[in-house]
């Protein structure tokens, strides 16, 4: 093997559970492993991002990754974690959203590298040809309700009730680590640790269907990640409008980079070890060079940059850093009228409509109601904001409230409107 996969994430804080004799399993062969994404959105999100790094480190210690695209569990929706029941989504959906999430993941795993070569599977391809009696004599005799009632997932949803449709989310779950087993000699599912409960139930059908125990040779084996959040214990993965996306049409590479820029001291060392592929050294060397100069933001930067490019490319992030660059700049004017067009459209530009515009008195309209609230919630609040001398109009401070909107645009059209040192807008005005 080319590396030790459980060491690599002891150390990156990546390791929540194991079955005992993994790492066993794992030194004695190449083992074949998978992890399941349900298709419940047209992209991934960073929330699905550690998921996505226990393969990418699973390929790299030498064994073979497979992503599982659900097709046939996304129709029903995983109730782990959850608090109520999942709509449902249409087939024609699902099917579009499974595209999507493919082309990510092959951005992350290697597909054409000899006998590790990552795969990805739909379990749709088998269960569409399950009647439902033919399930239940396949599948659901071999474990009792007792067993499937005992995991967190159902008991967590007792009180706020649970169909039988999610119900059984659990045994289509374990079957799909079953077929693997025989198909693929998948001996391992990963996944996030609130999913241990669904994973063990896997390695239940295998063992009850084809008689493996404990100091069998053949046996199947579960692995999961601690579950990513902040240092203060509040869930990771959030901005302030919603999920961040892998996909640019849904979060921008600009806002996706500025997403990571923006982490908090304590939050980011943790980070560093679960979404990039920098080693032990590498990061604490930069962690020493931060502790050193910390308003400097090296990790944040080194974050930021190494993500942005796994998922937008080198080419992308790096218009991205220049164009973030530029907005906080204090000659931020001169370099937005000079930049290339490919550059400053990477940037948060803003459409201010015709017919919002023409019923803008004064600033504080336009950066209330004209802009639909976007850089102030309310008139109240945009009046407060600019007597506060918090609001500036292309790097200018503007203290007037009833101050004209006739500001000298950039590149015939734009308006840098800035609210406090952290927050700026690009206005497309014209």
């Amino acid at each position: 093997m080319q590396g030790n996969f459980i060491e690599e994430l002891r150390w990156r804080g990546m390791l929540h559970d194991m079955i005992p004799g993994l790492e066993e399993q794992l030194a004695k062969e190449m083992t074949t492993a998978y992890i399941g994404f349900d298709p419940t959105a047209p992209s991934l999100h960073i929330g699905n991002l550690a998921a996505i790094m226990l393969l990418k480190h699973f390929q790299l210690a030498g064994h073979k990754p497979i992503a599982l695209v659900g097709g046939a569990t996304g129709m029903i929706g995983d109730p782990s974690g959850k608090n109520a029941e999942r709509e449902f989504l249409s087939e024609d959906t699902l099917r579009e959203n499974q595209v999507g999430i493919q082309k990510q993941l092959e951005k992350f795993l290697e597909f054409h590298a000899g006998a590790n070569s990552a795969e990805v599977v739909n379990n749709y391809d088998w269960f569409k040809e399950f009647s439902f009696l033919g399930f239940l004599r396949e599948a659901g005799k071999f474990l009792t309700v007792n067993y499937m009632m005992s995991k967190d997932s159902v008991k967590n949803r007792l009180e706020t009730g649970l169909s039988f449709t999610e119900f059984s989310y659990q045994l289509l779950q374990g079957y799909d680590f079953y077929h693997l087993y025989k198909t693929k000699n998948v001996r391992l599912q990963m996944g996030g640790s609130d999913q241990w409960g669904n994973i063990t139930t896997g390695t239940e059908i295998i063992r009850r269907k084809e008689g493996t125990g404990e100091d069998e040779t053949d046996r199947a084996f579960a692995l999961t990640t601690p579950l990513v959040t902040k240092a203060d214990g509040t869930k990771f993965g959030k901005s302030e409008s919603g999920n961040v996306w892998l996909d640019p049409s849904k979060t921008s590479p600009y806002e996706f980079y500025q997403f990571w820029l923006n982490t908090a001291d304590a939050d980011v060392p943790r980070l560093l070890r679960v979404f990039t592929l920098f080693t032990q050294a590498e990061i604490e060397s930069m962690e020493t060079q931060h502790a050193e100069a910390p308003h400097l933001r090296l990790l944040q930067k080194a974050l930021g940059q190494e993500v942005t490019t796994r998922v937008h490319g080198a080419q992308v992030c790096e218009e991205v850093i220049e164009a973030s660059t530029i907005l906080f700049a204090k000659d931020a004017i001169e370099q937005l009228e000079a930049a290339e067009e490919r550059v400053f459209l990477q940037l948060p530009i803003y459409q201010v409509s015709p017919v919002a515009l023409a019923e803008c008195q004064n600033l504080t309209d336009l950066i209330s109601v004209g802009c639909n609230h976007l850089i102030c919630s309310s008139k109240g609040e945009a009046r407060k904001a600019i007597q506060g001398n918090a609001i500036s109009v292309n790097k200018v401070k503007v203290n007037n409230p009833q101050a004209n909107i006739d500001f000298p645009l950039l590149r015939n059209k734009y308006l840098l409107i800035g609210n406090g040192k952290q927050k700026n807008y690009i206005l497309a005005i014209s």
